[in-house]
Order: C-alpha cells, then structure tokens, then sequence
C-alpha cells in the first residue's frame, strides 16, 4: 500500500529546532528515526501523520560517549555502531549482543536505540535489554528536561511515558560496580527473526564471586517487556559454580512470568523458552562480571 498524504516534512539540524517544528506541525505530527518500524505503518496506514519530522540530521543525538566510567547512548545512534562498540563489553555487553542481531543488516544499519524504545513494540530486542541493564532516558521538551527509568518509560506494546511534546535525546547508564556482566539473548522462528521471547540479565558480584545484585528482563510478552522479580531474588548469594541454584531461579522466573499463547507459541512453550534463555544468559553474565574488566 501507498501511504495516505504527508503534507509536511521537516528535517531539524538541532533538538531545539525538532521541537519548534513540532510546535509549528501540531500534534498530527511523528518523529522519524530510522524509520524501520514508522514508515511500515504509514504505508500499511495503520497511522496516518499529517507531518513527519525527520531527525536523522541532528548530530547531537547520535553516539556514544563515556564519562565518569558511565556511558550515553545518543538516541539516533543506530544498532550497527551499539554492536562495534567493544567499550560496552562486560556490564553493558547485552547491548551489543541485542543490536548484533536486530532484523537485518538494512535494520541494523539504519534502525536506532531511541526510535525502538519509543516504538516498544512486542518483539523488539531493545526494550527487555534496557530494562535489564538499567538504563535510564533523558526526555526534552520545551518545558524543560526529565529522566525516566526504562522500566518506567516502557509501558504496553506500543505505549511510552513520552508526552507528545517530547523528544527522547539519550539512553544512559551508570557507572558499573568493577565486577558486573549482562547478556541477552532471543528466541525467533529463524535466524535474525523478530523475538517470540527474549531475555536479558545483569549480574553483580561481589568480592567472594557471589551475586550482589540480579536483573532479568523479559521481552515478548503481551503485556510489555517486564521484570522477572522473583528470579531475581533467587540469584541473590549465588555464584557461578550454583548450577543448581541458578536453574532453580531461572525456573522460578519463568514460573513467575505471565505468557500468552499466539500464531507463534502458546503460553506453556513461552514459559519453557523463558527459562532455558534465563540460564543461558544468566550463566553468561557471570562469566562476563567474573573478568571484572570494569573499575
């Protein structure tokens, strides 16, 4: 299909010029990132935009910077260079190996961190990673500026925190104890397919090789990327040689964790799926804190 009419197209050089033209559009109005989810929907017209605001020239809100042992994500900055960044190796590694494996290599190279958050859709790779690691985004309007948890900025399949007036700018991360590792991993129909489930751990050890600190996140799930609470609290005191235990809490948060049945899987086989990709990047994730690359 054909898209319905666009009658204007903006393409801001700066944020603070986004946000005029979006004053100037109205609220009929969508910003394109890479444009690998939006432009699929205006074609199909499950939306019709009366004016695209295109930041793909906005320089600002591309790359990623270290400060401080900590790291932001400019919005627009786009899976390939997330995937080439070995910087991120160790706590943030679920982020490469997310972005190594989103869609295609057309994706890859032309889809962004920002616009897939802001998309949330259901089988997306970047949501469940987000709230896994911890990150936060940094939202600005002409108000002024706010931060929200990823947890608390990914709602439903389709629905954010963002008010319409808002651009998100940057994904950000803290600096990470010496000793922590993330993995995540996903289940499609093929390779490079879109998740039916996917899964995401952070862990922190302490000086004694056992886990301070757990993070599991689930993508796929009808209800919106969540945490897996109660696997989670399994993991606390375990380390890494705990094969049992670690296969106890993996189960306890696939147990935990409401699935729905689809054209895809029914909700028992999503369960099963959730606990074999929880030990696998669980047990990864220890490997990877227990390098301690981080300081």
């Amino acid at each position: 299909m054909y898209p319905a009419v666009i009658d204007t197209y903006d393409a801001p050089t700066s944020v603070q010029e986004a946000l005029q033209a979006l004053a100037n559009r109205g609220s009929n109005s969508h910003f394109l990132a890479g444009g690998q989810s939006l432009m699929q929907a205006i074609k199909a017209r499950v939306i019709s935009p009366k004016s695209l605001i295109d930041l793909q020239h906005v320089v600002e809100l591309k790359g990623i910077q270290y400060k401080q042992g900590g790291v932001r994500i400019g919005a627009m900055t786009p899976y390939r260079d997330i995937a080439a960044d070995e910087g991120l190796d160790g706590a943030y590694q679920a982020l490469r190996d997310a972005a190594s494996h989103v869609g295609d290599r057309q994706v890859r190279n032309r889809g962004t961190i920002g616009g897939s958050l802001c998309w949330n859709y259901i089988a997306a790779c970047m949501p469940p990673t987000c709230i896994g690691i911890g990150t936060s985004l940094d939202l600005v309007s002409k108000k002024g500026k706010r931060t929200l948890l990823a947890e608390k900025f990914l709602h439903g399949p389709l629905e954010t925190a963002r008010h319409d007036d808002e651009i998100v700018v940057a994904v950000t991360l803290p600096a990470p104890s010496q000793f922590s590792g993330s993995a995540y991993k996903k289940w499609g129909l093929v390779t490079d397919a879109l998740p039916v489930v996917g899964v995401c751990a952070f862990i922190g050890l302490d000086n004694d090789g056992r886990c301070q600190l757990a993070r599991l996140a689930v993508g796929g799930l009808a209800t919106g990327p969540r945490r897996a609470n109660a696997g989670e609290k399994a993991l606390i005191g375990v380390s890494a040689t705990d094969a049992s235990a670690i296969s106890e809490a993996t189960e306890t948060a696939a147990a935990a964790t409401e699935t729905q049945s689809d054209m895809w899987a029914d909700a028992a086989y999503r369960k099963k799926l959730i606990e074999i990709l929880a030990h696998e990047v669980v047990t990864t994730a220890f490997a990877r804190a227990a390098r301690g690359k981080h300081s």
